[in-house]
């Protein structure tokens, strides 16, 4: 999906009302369905408004094209994950170093196979719409949360706390998208957290 250098991506309002986030919510699930029905290619703004009980016009409001459409259902699903990450750090600080990395690990986890169809689509969406700037915003403020929490790690110091946090999230992050992207099997995604621990912990202990 070759995006024109000028095309906007911003929605052209946002819903204020309870309805309006109703009608919004819905399209963007249907969004999703669509995806998985269709597939990228073949996804338009008619067979999501159709898919919601919505009218195009309706789908209009709020999003001027299914390039805009589609960053915003991208956003709302880096910011869940986002907000799982950064809420299992902050909530294990003052912790040994094996309990904080669980937590997170198992935040990210949830949130990745929680709805695992949704997140190998948007994989595909990410690549599609070149949103690595909005994907990197999200990674800065994960990292940061992890940063935050590793400082107070009851069992180690870190010299080069940057460095730390940057392999580290890649570490987690690289293996999650290539199994799930790549239709990992059940049994795989399953085992998949116990070896995110395993490489995390021991970058780690070789760092501290």
């Amino acid at each position: 999906m070759a995006l024109p250098a000028k095309i906007v991506l911003k929605p052209r309002k946002k819903p204020r009302q309870a309805r309006s986030q109703a009608t919004v919510d819905a399209i963007f699930e249907a969004t999703i369905q669509v995806l998985l029905r269709d597939g990228l290619p073949r996804l338009t703004t008619i067979r999501v408004a159709e898919r919601a009980g919505a009218s195009v016009g309706t789908l209009y409001q709020y999003y001027p094209h299914k390039e805009a459409l589609l960053f915003a259902v991208l956003q709302r699903h880096l910011a869940n994950v986002e907000r799982a990450i950064t809420q299992a750090a902050e909530s294990h600080h003052n912790m040994p170093l094996a309990t904080m990395i669980s937590a997170v690990i198992d935040a990210l986890m949830k949130v990745k196979t929680g709805r695992l169809e949704e997140s190998r689509a948007l994989y595909a969406v990410s690549t599609e719409l070149n949103s690595r700037e909005i994907v990197r915003e999200h990674e800065q403020r994960c990292r940061a949360a992890i940063a935050a929490m590793l400082k107070t790690a009851t069992d180690a110091k870190f010299r080069d706390l940057d460095t730390v946090v940057f392999m580290l999230t890649t570490a987690m992050a690289g293996p999650t998208r290539a199994i799930i992207e790549g239709g990992g099997s059940a049994t795989r995604i399953r085992a998949l957290r116990g070896h995110l621990r395993s490489l995390c912990l021991g970058y780690l202990e070789r760092q501290r």
